[in-house]
């Protein structure tokens, strides 16, 4: 998983809300990152008042969420949304592209190779578009790789 700091922010933030008692060990399994990046973020967040660390037992500490960490979380929600609103729109635009490639060059149907959402976002684009989703090493073929969408036609033999 490769997430940007506001990412992990965001999700801090979120694992925070839902469990005040949360220890690091286990913010850094859901974040996939060591321990140590989590302290840095944690440390980050309560330097900013984002969230503030009260001792609860000896060893163990709670995490509260400041007014201006829910504002925080709101506002990285928001772009959060926006980033995937935007993704999605290029993705849909990229595939109407190469399904007007496609077609001009006489298909109809097309396969598509990856599995993500951004696969299923092309699977659902090529339905709207009138394309059925085969599969064939004669039709040309929707390769998705991470958050890239490409088009080959070389698949294709001569019949």
């Amino acid at each position: 998983m490769d997430l940007s700091q506001n990412d992990r922010e965001l999700i801090l933030l979120e694992q925070i809300a839902d469990d005040p008692d949360i220890n690091q060990a286990t913010l850094a399994e859901k974040l996939d990152v060591a321990v140590g990046t989590v302290n840095w973020h944690i440390k980050r967040l309560i330097a900013k008042g984002y969230v503030k660390a009260k001792r609860a037992q000896r060893k163990k500490l709670r995490y509260i969420i400041t007014p201006e960490g829910l504002a925080l979380r709101a506002k990285l929600t928001m772009q959060y949304i926006e980033n995937q609103m935007r993704l999605y729109r290029e993705t849909r635009n990229r595939v109407k592209e190469l399904l007007t490639e496609i077609k001009a060059e006489g298909y109809r149907k097309v396969s598509i190779e990856g599995e993500s959402e951004i696969a299923d976002v092309c699977r659902l684009t090529c339905l709207e578009q009138g394309f059925e989703i085969a599969e064939g090493e004669d039709l040309p073929l929707l390769m998705v790789e991470g958050y890239s969408v490409s088009l080959k036609m070389d698949q294709r033999r001569d019949s």
